[in-house]
This record gives C-alpha cells, sequence and structure tokens, in this order.
C-alpha cells in the first residue's frame, strides 16, 4: 500500500460530481517548497495534485473554496498522456481517503500570509470535561504529588 499526504492550498473552488449514482468531490491542492540551487538562488517549485474524493459526506464541500489550506491523504495515482503536439505529460492524482481542513485566507488585506483556523473534521466527536471544582477535590490544596 502506498499512501500519499500533501498539505497545500486549494487552486480554485471545489466541484461535487455525481458518478453512477456515488458522488466525488474534485479539487486540486498545489504544494510549493522553496529551496537553494548550486548558484545559492531561492526557488520556488510547485506540485499541484488532482484530487478524487469519493463521498457520502458531501457538507465539507462549501468549505473547500479557492485558497483554503487542507492536509489531504490517499493513495496516488500517476497519469500519462499525449499532447496534441506528441509530447509525453503526467500528472499526479490522489484518491482521497481522508481531508482536514487547516484554515482559510483572511480577507484582512494581508496578502494571504495569515490564515484563520477552520473547521477541524475528525472521525470520532471529541468531549471536553471541566477541570473538577475545588470541593470536589480530596486532597489537601497544599499537598503536592512530586
Amino acid at each position: 500500500m502506498i499512501k500519499l499526504q500533501v498539505i497545500g492550498n486549494l487552486g480554485k473552488d471545489c466541484v461535487v460530481n455525481n458518478v453512477n449514482g456515488k458522488s466525488v468531490i474534485n479539487f486540486s491542492v498545489a504544494h510549493t517548497e522553496k529551496f537553494r540551487d548550486a548558484q545559492g538562488n531561492q526557488k520556488d517549485k510547485t506540485i499541484w495534485v488532482e484530487c478524487a474524493y469519493w463521498t457520502d459526506r458531501t457538507a465539507i464541500a462549501p468549505y473547500l473554496k479557492k485558497g483554503t489550506q487542507v492536509y489531504v491523504e490517499g493513495a496516488p495515482d500517476i497519469r500519462t498522456y499525449s499532447t496534441q503536439d506528441g509530447r509525453q505529460g503526467a500528472s499526479l492524482s490522489l484518491r482521497i481517503s481522508n481531508v482536514q481542513l487547516l484554515g482559510t485566507r483572511s480577507s484582512d488585506g494581508e496578502g494571504g500570509s495569515s490564515y484563520n483556523s477552520g473547521p477541524s473534521y475528525s472521525a470520532a466527536p471529541q468531549h471536553v470535561s471541566a477541570p473538577p471544582s475545588s470541593s470536589q477535590l480530596n486532597e489537601p490544596a497544599d499537598d503536592l504529588p512530586f
């Protein structure tokens, strides 16, 4: 089994399609890495990953907007093709098994460098219990456990 994990930004809004009675959410994620070449110049390398999320849980679709930062994981697939001028090409696609929203670009004019936390989706609900009150504690307040 091969699993690919990608953190990046959506290049455009997602598209929800219905294929043979099943829902699929299609979107593309761009991951950019910064590196220095042999001469010491800083360069950027962007890899685009086409994503297909086959799910009945399409409620996430309204949040998958251009610029949203996401974490996706799934099984990779390389597709090869021939262009009209005869050149060979390849594209990376990903069949998504898990998607998590990491944030959205702020709209306050900061140039997209700041992110607001977006909704987080997990498999099980998380329950947070309140800390016990001082009347519920049986130990003396000055007794430290170390």
